[in-house]
């Protein structure tokens, strides 16, 4: 298990010589280091002599950027490890004068152990070369007062250096768009100031290549464009999207860590150009494989305002090697949200006014999202299941508990000759009256809220510990206060729409018009402890339900016993 929550690993090896070895460096160090992992290039760099090794420049080439990228594809394989790759003493050949040397730099999390792969000649953990180590690592950044050491060399068991194979990309990881004829050992022009942008939801590897690279580039000024309002509508799962800020905060933590000599300029993304359309004194570009037509889009547009074209640096994507098959094969903020789905988002409540050896869950969703096919798999599951319709249908039944009250207040005209109510007149005179719809709801949800409680009472003597109340809307009716958690299906309104439009025969307006007199997808989400979505295949559908309901079983337990 490992024993620090962050780290520095000093890389020493000559680049060629380095590659090869990442892998099994980064999984040495995953066993060490269980949350920030930074790390610095010195190739070259010697910790046997008596001298106190002194940090230099390390001139940027497309080299270092492939195992910059080699890097983070590494990193890839520990998802929970968060690698920093520090670009300070990373140099693109440029005309401007180098930023001043900053003594020491500070670091967003202090490392408390340095790790190297500098070896001693017998494979030891030699003292000497471990405080040269610590005072070379606190000479360069802020750590923590009681730094601790190790150098990860194969003949130590613990940092065992494990053949591991790393696909390594093609010599083509990072190119200016145009294709130019390059050496690794080619120095990267640097540049005064550029751009690049993105949605940056849960800030990823992928993600950090594309900003090291522009770090790498910029020497001045960096302006980073961040998706926003309109151009999250097309994203898979934008109910799940990190609030801008939460994501503004994470990138400018990351980019000054690695560079903090640059000038970030972080701003909302509100359309496909963005500040890279405008500003004049931009010079480059950074962009995806995938978003480099946007890239050359911006450069017609720039050309059309009589602004010069940016130089395009286009990168290569990061492929993941462990996706699902509804997954993205790249390394994707789209796959991290997907895997979010059946999982718990936030701690269940506590209701200790429930009964005991029950655990209910509120299961909701826009209409069309599928939420009723949900509560048959939790149904085939085991889960005891109370269908909140069918319980209005029974008390609007003559002689139900809501019946009197219904006809009381709004008139004998409502009824059917054989005494039942008419719903669809009594639909007409609520739909589009606020007042009128208050009313109702007055009377119905408290006495379906009475009902499913009865029901609760049912599923607790055929010795069920999971209920699932199924309920369009369970937040507006307020019902969220009687279940321990919250579940909602979403898909996106263009798919509820089409569906709706299928499933009831109306038409796309009146489907839209059902849509918007409902909360929103986000807004249920904003409130649930679990989501799913039925925007895949059934079966891709159903392993989302069994692993929601593997991790509830899980959660069981611990949370029964707390009821006790």
């Amino acid at each position: 298990m490992a024993a620090f929550r962050s780290g520095l690993l000093v890389l020493t090896a000559p680049l060629p010589a380095l590659a090869p070895r990442l892998a099994p460096l980064l999984s040495s160090a995953a066993r060490l280091v269980n949350r920030t992992l930074y790390v610095h290039l010195q190739p070259g760099l010697s910790l046997a002599g008596p001298a106190q090794p002194q940090p230099g420049p390390v001139p940027a080439t497309f080299e270092v950027l492939d195992v910059l990228s080699l890097l983070y594809a590494g990193a890839d394989r520990h998802r929970g490890l968060d690698v920093r790759v520090l670009l300070t003493n990373v140099q693109a050949k440029s005309a401007l004068p180098s930023a001043p040397a900053v003594s020491v730099q500070n670091l967003a999390h202090p490392p408390e152990v340095v790790l190297t792969d500098f070896q001693t000649l017998d494979g030891s953990q030699y003292n000497p070369v471990k405080q040269q180590l610590e005072r070379y690592a606190t000479s360069c950044y802020s750590c923590c007062p009681q730094l601790s050491s190790v150098l990860l060399c194969p003949n130590r068991g613990t940092a065992e250096l494990p053949a591991e194979p790393l696909d390594i990309p093609s010599p083509s990881t990072i190119r200016p768009a145009s294709p130019v004829a390059r050496s690794p050992k080619q120095p990267l022009r640097g540049y005064g100031r550029g751009a690049l942008g993105g949605t940056f939801d849960r800030l990823h590897n992928a993600h950090k290549v594309l900003l090291s690279v522009a770090c790498v580039l910029a020497q001045e000024q960096l302006v980073v464009g961040v998706a926003d309002k309109d151009l999250l509508k097309s994203k898979v799962l934008p109910e799940l999207l990190q609030p801008y800020a939460d994501r503004v905060e994470h990138l400018s933590e990351f980019l000054v860590d690695v560079k903090p000599s640059l000038t970030f300029d972080i701003v909302p993304l509100l359309d496909p150009y963005g500040p890279a359309g405008s500003d004049p004194l931009l010079q480059f570009l950074v962009v995806s494989e995938e978003t480099y037509r946007g890239g050359m889009a911006v450069n017609r547009f720039r050309l059309e305002h009589g602004l010069e074209e940016l130089t395009l640096y286009q990168i290569q994507l990061l492929k993941d090697q462990s996706h699902k098959e509804n997954e993205e094969d790249k390394v994707s903020s789209s796959s991290l949200r997907q895997r979010m789905l059946g999982t718990l988002l936030r701690p269940p409540n506590k209701r200790p006014e429930l009964p005991a050896s029950l655990y209910v869950l509120g299961l909701t969703g826009i209409s069309g999202s599928g939420k009723s096919s949900i509560a048959q798999r939790l149904r085939n599951l085991g889960a005891f299941v109370i269908d909140s319709d069918q319980l209005g249908h029974r008390a609007y039944a003559p002689g139900g508990p809501a019946y009197q009250p219904v006809v009381e207040a709004f008139g004998t005209d409502i009824l059917h000759k054989d005494g039942t109510i008419n719903r669809k007149v009594l639909g007409s005179r609520v739909f589009g009256n606020k007042k009128q719809l208050k009313v109702l709801t007055d009377i119905m949800w408290p006495v379906i809220a009475m009902l499913a409680r009865e029901e609760m009472d049912l599923a607790v003597a055929q010795g069920k510990t999971v209920c699932v109340i199924d309920a369009a809307m369970l937040l507006e009716a307020g019902w969220q206060d009687m279940v321990h958690e919250v579940w909602t299906v979403v898909i996106p309104e263009t798919e509820a729409v089409r569906r709706i439009v299928k499933r009831d025969g109306l038409s796309e307006a009146a489907a839209n018009s059902r849509l918007q007199s409902q909360m929103s997808g986000q807004q249920l989400v904003d409130q649930s402890h679990v989501v799913l979505s039925t925007l895949w295949e059934p079966h891709v559908t159903q392993q989302q339900v069994e692993q929601a309901w593997d991790l509830l079983q899980k959660r069981l337990p611990e949370t029964l016993r707390t009821q006790d």
